[in-house]
């Protein structure tokens, strides 16, 4: 018994930053709120992948009306065009023209095909679908050629050798433009929520020891950098395990949901957006403790946040909009890169080195803003009475 306590007295003396890590975590795990904001944000992602699937999965049955069998033969080799598209065609034959009209009018039908003597005439209620449109032009289109081969002596495939149009796209990220960008939109929006919302709750923290007089009772146990460090290491392990998590889940839903063949591409950018993000949320939860160090009200937290707000929503619309060399280039500024280089990674393209020279970058930023952070607080959370800026809180002694 004697030999536990005097271990546990050891590691709280060495290292109470642990002990404060430890509590933070705990205080937020058994918070109600955080715990449904959580599975909600979880179970609001799940369903966004679910009804991307939905509507991805739906298909259309077009209906079309003819007369005679010929013009029903027409409208049938539509059929594989229209598949293409992930839709269905049905063609029924009718005996009269003017029945045809009427299924038409009354929505029976989406369109008609009817032959006059000038040619083909596509019937619709007031528009129709542009790929049933596509579709039947070019069977009709084959369908004349073929006949007026046929009559001078030859073959529709001897007309068309040398007409067909293959599609080779040199790029070799081509095809995932639309995934990466929605993908871009998920990583700066998750980033604005969670360096708001968790920025905001260690900034309140530390106000409220402050205001409590707390702070000074734990003073005299362990030293006031560590209380820093704890607060910022507590919540950034909380964040990061947070976006872990929406990652992982996101990812399950999409593959299970089949909406992405190869997601290699995926995993590795949404790695690389992880770690950018724990290092850029550790710089900005310094700055965020300082904040809450430097008030001694809520209105002065209230009004002291507009700048690092200011950057978070910078760090957001560089992320949504940036692209070509301002994107290059906020991918290398600290913070900023933390959504910016994971954006570029998405659009693919971008060397190794890249994004290993920008992450240290940011890591580099982010021990020196710890650091500084760690000179004020240790000045200004001992201070009472009234709101203090940062060159006042320096002017203190620690």
């Amino acid at each position: 018994m004697t030999a536990t306590k005097t271990t546990a007295d050891r590691v709280l003396v060495h290292a109470p930053w642990r002990t404060v890590t430890a509590r933070e975590i705990l205080v937020k795990v058994t918070d109600r709120s955080f715990l449904l904001s959580t599975v909600l944000t979880m179970a609001l992602l799940i369903g966004a992948v679910a009804i991307s699937a939905f509507f991805s999965a739906r298909t259309t049955t077009y209906t079309v009306a003819t007369v005679t069998e010929q013009v029903s033969t027409v409208a049938e080799s539509a059929s594989s065009a229209v598949e293409a598209s992930g839709d269905q065609l049905q063609v029924s034959t009718l005996q009269t023209e003017q029945q045809v009209r009427e299924q038409v009018t009354s929505g029976e039908a989406d369109a008609g095909l009817i032959r006059t003597g000038d040619g083909y005439v596509l019937l619709g209620p007031d528009d129709v679908p542009g790929p049933l449109q596509g579709a039947i032009a070019a069977a009709v289109r084959d369908a004349v050629l073929a006949e007026n081969a046929a009559e001078a002596g030859s073959t529709l495939a001897e007309l068309e050798a040398g007409s067909e149009v293959s599609i080779e796209l040199l790029d070799e990220n081509a095809g995932r433009s639309v995934a990466a960008q929605i993908l871009g939109f998920v990583f700066a929006f998750l980033f604005y929520m969670a360096a708001l919302m968790f920025g905001m709750t260690i900034a309140n923290s530390v106000l409220e020891e402050k205001q409590n007089r707390v702070v000074e009772i734990l003073a005299t146990a362990i030293p006031v950098r560590q209380l820093l460090y704890g607060k910022v290491l507590g919540n950034s392990i909380l964040a990061f395990a947070q976006i872990a998590l929406y990652g992982v889940v996101g990812l399950i839903a999409v593959n299970a949901a089949g909406l992405a063949e190869n997601i290699g591409w995926i995993v590795s950018a949404s790695g690389w957006f992880i770690a950018f993000f724990a290092v850029g949320f550790l710089a900005l939860a310094a700055v965020w403790a300082v904040l809450g160090a430097l008030a001694s009200r809520t209105e002065d937290l209230q009004s002291s946040t507009g700048p690092i707000v200011v950057v978070i929503m910078a760090v957001l619309f560089v992320g949504l909009f940036a692209s070509g060399p301002l994107l290059s280039i906020a991918s290398f500024v600290p913070i900023m890169s933390s959504v910016a280089m994971p954006v570029r990674l998405l659009e693919g393209g971008v060397a190794l080195w890249q994004p290993a020279v920008s992450l240290g970058l940011t890591a580099l930023a982010a021990y020196l803003m710890v650091r500084g952070g760690e000179r004020i607080y240790q000045r200004a959370v001992m201070q009472g009475g009234t709101a203090l800026t940062w060159r006042q809180a320096l002017r203190l002694e620690a």
